[in-house]
């Protein structure tokens, strides 16, 4: 008598066949990854040409840092003075060193003012209970984004200016007009409000995808644990953004030294450039309008230079706080 766990031995005269081995994969060439996938690479091929032809190619110009640059000579036919353009940097140039100073007033301004208040729309859109209402407030809010810069400084100008309705109201009323535009000691405070009014709705469109995806089952556990709605915005709520804040953050800290070429030069002559004169501005004014091409150049590339070196900085430090930042390297 067999046991129940013995094999069954195949009949006489036929062939022991082996189990179906699971099949192998091959890994493909670069050449083979590239015939399967030449639809989306051809679809990006656009992208990569427009990236190449006015991001990369253009690091090439950075050589006229280190020349008495000629405009109507060849790039590199200038004569090489070394690092006589980075002077204006390393002995401290007055008019440098007031544009690197309004540069970071007006950085730290809207990093405490531009950056959060995307996040507590987003947050206040977030609570509505109508979808319809949501809806419409946000298209009402997006459009501002869409307006050249030179278009939103017409419309302030159209609201504070001497003739707006502010001013217009003011002296109706018996009172003296306030000169909101050209006044330099509010000059920061004008640019921040702008900053917010054009960009606050567009920039709520990532935070509020990621409170989207925040899973509602967490909100009804802490309400059950008698949580109020408070507890929950910073238990739940703030834990499910921190991820998309950091990035964000990272990425601003990088474009930190950049604070508005067009909206600060179109109102610069009304408040002078003692007050309103930023690191781009300073480029602008001395490259091209002055002549100085190399030095400009020269404060362009320590300005990029800066803008990485915080970029890789903060992204070290996010991966410190457990976060994965811009980027992450791959463990082995």
């Amino acid at each position: 008598m067999t046991k129940l766990d013995d094999r069954v031995q195949p009949a006489a005269g036929t062939r022991r066949t082996a189990p179906p081995r699971a099949p192998v994969l091959r890994r493909r060439n670069t050449w083979e990854r590239i015939k399967r996938d030449k639809v989306l690479l051809l679809m990006g091929l656009p992208g990569v040409a427009l990236l190449l032809g006015f991001h990369y190619l253009p690091l090439l110009g950075n050589l006229i840092a280190f020349q008495e640059y000629l405009p109507f000579v060849p790039l590199g036919r200038s004569p090489w003075v070394g690092f006589e353009n980075f002077a204006v940097i390393v002995n401290g140039d007055p008019e440098f060193l007031g544009a690197l100073r309004n540069t970071l007033v007006i950085t730290l301004v809207q990093v405490v003012f531009v950056f959060p208040a995307p996040i507590v729309l987003a947050l206040m859109l977030n609570s509505l209970l109508s979808e319809r209402i949501k809806k419409i407030v946000q298209s009402v809010l997006y459009l501002p984004h869409f307006l050249s810069w030179v278009i939103v400084v017409a419309v302030f100008q159209q609201i504070l200016g001497g003739s707006g309705l502010v001013n217009n109201a003011i002296r109706a009323a018996g009172g003296d007009a306030i000169d909101f535009l050209g006044n330099p000691h509010g000059f920061i405070a004008l640019l921040t409000s702008q900053v917010i009014w054009k960009d606050t709705g567009w920039a709520t469109i990532l935070f509020l995808a990621v409170l989207s995806q925040i899973d509602s089952s967490l909100y009804e556990a802490a309400k059950m644990d008698g949580a109020s709605r408070m507890r929950q915005l910073w238990h739940v709520t703030l834990p499910g953004m921190r991820g998309i804040i950091i990035l964000l953050l990272i990425l601003r800290l990088g474009d930190s030294l950049t604070v508005g070429f067009e909206q600060i030069l179109l109102q610069q002559a009304a408040v002078g450039r003692s007050a309103s004169e930023v690191l781009d501005t300073y480029v602008y004014n001395n490259g091209v309008l002055g002549g100085q091409w190399g030095v400009a150049a020269a404060v362009g590339l320590v300005k990029g230079v800066v803008g990485v070196l915080l970029v890789l900085g903060a992204n070290k430090l996010a991966h410190v706080f457990g976060e994965s930042g811009v980027y992450q390297k791959e463990s082995r």
